[in-house]
């Protein structure tokens, strides 16, 4: 069995029980052909680079599975009926699944970040400007 990283982005309107039914039911068709799911990390509602399906917007969720390699053909097949859907893409995943440890991610302190005060950087025009608004 190899390891498969799949990426769908489903349409922004589904949101709540109905978005978690529906990650759910696609983990049912992977589960359900003996596929083992690894890592499942819903990313929530980004914005896209382009727009699909007049969308701007949408809710991306990467699974991460170990699987045979016809698993793939009818999990797509799935994700290509569901209308909701508005794409997917699953690759092999070579790399090592790493969590980031919650230490290493710290938040910034208020004294780390200064504030910058309008009378250290005043905006002032260049010489020619002042010329030639003064003619």
């Amino acid at each position: 069995m190899r390891k498969y990283e799949s990426l769908y982005i489903i349409h922004p309107e589904v949101v709540g029980d109905e978005l978690t039914a529906m990650v759910e039911r696609f983990q049912t068709i992977l589960t359900d052909q003996n596929a083992e799911i690894l890592k499942l990390d819903n990313w929530g509602t980004r914005k896209l680079a382009y727009p699909i399906q007049k969308q701007v917007r949408g809710c991306y969720v990467q699974t991460i599975f170990e699987a045979d390699a016809d698993v793939i053909a009818e999990y797509e097949r799935r994700l290509r009926l569901d209308e909701k859907v508005l794409r997917f893409m699953t690759l092999r995943f070579d790399g090592e699944l790493v969590e980031a440890p919650a230490e290493e991610v710290a938040p910034v302190a208020a004294e780390e970040v200064a504030p910058v005060a309008a009378e250290e950087a005043p905006v002032e025009a260049d010489e020619s400007e002042k010329t030639e608004s003064a003619e």
